[in-house]
């Protein structure tokens, strides 16, 4: 039984492991990377010990490998260069075996990377269907490995104690799997008048959800053993918790999809994009700026990173938003579970339309009028003519009879962009805390990484852990600022044949005498 337990817990490490890098999402999983950059360093500097003159040039001034060892833990604003030829004979063999090793380890991470957004992008393009199966297969993944997390570390007592354990965890998977989808799935019946056949089947989707958890409660209650009640009530509260974190937050990210293929990439590239710059920022700038340490959770994480993070989302979420929406694609909705991919042909919403917007002209009374002059050409004086402030015209220069009245700057913008600000702001402020509360799992349970499927990056959870949550603020933010309404013909055509005869006569009058 020791030998099962210790193959069971291959992924554990103390609890006085290294803490995690300075990229936002993902510690242990940027960590391999930012040792990778590093290139032993420290090492180089103790074998090239009595050439400190050179090691000094070479490290920035610093003769001591430990004192750069530091620095870079700190973010350095310069990466090491690869070592010379001549440097690579005199290091020891173990050493240079390091080296290559953390070399080795970034490469795999690269490609890694690229694989990953090859098949993102091969699934975008295959269809809706392809898409949520692929969400599906993700949630089945990450509810596995987060489960697996306290399955591995009380293995033996689970095991030796605890009947059908394993089994009723994925039973209240499945329970919430069936209640979240089957919930959009009737959503999609009643909006295609050509699937309104199956409607009777629809109507019976809260029976068997509520059926389904009717069991496993039983099952689950049925199962507890006296004397390990506390401990089994403990393991189904982390499993209600999981479910929270993964079926929850995602419940609506079919809708997501359904409604524009872009309420679905552009959220997951924003938060891509933040990980990426918060990085890199991180390690050019960390704790220059800023001493204090951001997050306890994440020591090497830091405010720079945070912040630099931050404004590059912003920025490419301005320019990726209107890029995307030339793409009917991407914009338009659909209700359609077609198995082979179909041009989308739709009335693009007004979002997606280029549209001239007017930037407020009080907050260019608060510079001066020669620094607003040397703006660029869409920055307007205006006028009044006279004195009299209902005429106004642009300001012509020497014209006596005028008097500055406001500016006014005009933007050619497609609204989508504004509402890309929103999604930026959010995945740079809040969906980071998603990362940082995988890493409170990962420390509190001593694991590097919650699986090894992905090469180079750990497990789905490593990568996915600030995903979930945005993918729940852009279905509030979808239905709260873009689709208010949700009324369609098909809708009123399914509620109509609901209702009985009588009240269908009733229905026709009522709509004729309005009408």
């Amino acid at each position: 039984m020791a030998t099962r337990s210790s193959l069971r817990r291959r992924g554990a490490r103390p609890d006085d492991a290294p803490a995690g890098p300075s990229s936002q999402c993902h510690d242990s999983a940027d960590e391999s990377a930012g040792a990778g950059l590093g290139l032993s360093a420290g090492g180089i500097a103790s074998v090239l010990s009595d050439d400190s003159t050179n090691m000094s040039s070479i490290l920035g001034g610093s003769s001591n490998g430990s004192t750069y060892a530091a620095s870079s833990a700190h973010s350095s604003s310069s990466l090491p260069p690869m070592p010379s030829s001549r440097m690579r004979r005199q290091m020891s063999g173990s050493a240079v075996s390091k080296d290559e090793s953390r070399l080795r380890k970034v490469l795999t991470r690269i490609i890694s990377g690229l694989i990953m957004i090859s098949l993102f992008i091969a699934i975008l393009l295959s269809g809706h269907v392809y898409v949520c199966a692929f969400v599906f297969g993700m949630e089945v993944l990450l509810f596995r490995e987060l489960v697996t997390v306290r399955y591995n570390a009380f293995f033996d007592r689970i095991d030796q104690t605890i009947p059908l354990f394993r089994t009723t965890q994925w039973m209240w998977f499945f329970v919430s799997i069936f209640y979240a989808y089957s919930e959009f799935a009737v959503e999609m019946i009643k909006s295609n008048t050509k699937l309104h056949d199956l409607l009777e089947y629809a109507q019976l989707a809260p029976v068997v959800s509520f059926s389904l958890y009717a069991g496993t409660f039983v099952l689950t209650i049925a199962t507890m053993q006296t004397g390990h009640i506390k401990f089994q009530l403990n393991q189904l509260c982390w499993t209600i918790v999981v479910l929270c974190l993964t079926v929850g937050q995602l419940k609506y990210i079919m809708h997501n999809i359904y409604n524009g293929l872009i309420w679905f990439t552009l959220p997951i590239l924003l938060v891509i994009t933040n990980d990426v710059m918060a990085y890199f920022s991180g390690i050019t700038c960390g704790r220059k700026f800023i001493q204090r340490t951001f997050m306890q959770l994440s020591p090497n994480k830091t405010w720079e990173g945070f912040i630099g993070g931050g404004i590059f989302t912003i920025i490419v979420g301005w320019y990726l938003s209107r890029f995307l929406a030339r793409f009917t694609w991407m914009t338009c909705p659909t209700n359609q579970f077609a198995f082979f991919p179909q041009k989308l042909d739709c009335e693009a919403e007004n979002i997606f339309h280029e549209a001239t917007t007017y930037f407020p002209s009080q907050a260019f009374e608060l510079l001066p009028r020669a620094f607003i002059r040397l703006w660029p050409n869409n920055v307007v004086e205006i006028c009044s003519v006279d004195g009299d402030a209902s005429v106004l015209t642009a300001c012509i220069s020497g014209a006596i009879n005028q008097k500055h009245h406001h500016w006014e700057m005009a933007l050619s913008i497609v609204p989508i962009q504004l509402h890309a600000i929103s999604l930026s702001l959010f995945a740079s402020l809040v969906a980071p805390f998603g990362g940082f509360l995988a890493s409170a799992i990962k420390r509190a349970y001593g694991i590097k990484d919650f699986d090894s499927i992905i090469p180079g990056h750990g497990g789905l959870m490593d990568r996915f852990d600030c995903q979930l949550i945005m993918a729940l603020a852009t279905w509030v933010h979808y239905n709260t600022f873009i689709k208010i309404t949700t009324v369609s013909v098909s809708k009123l055509l399914y509620m109509y044949k609901l209702l009985g005869e009588e009240e269908r006569k009733q229905f026709l009058e009522e709509v004729t005498t309005r009408i």
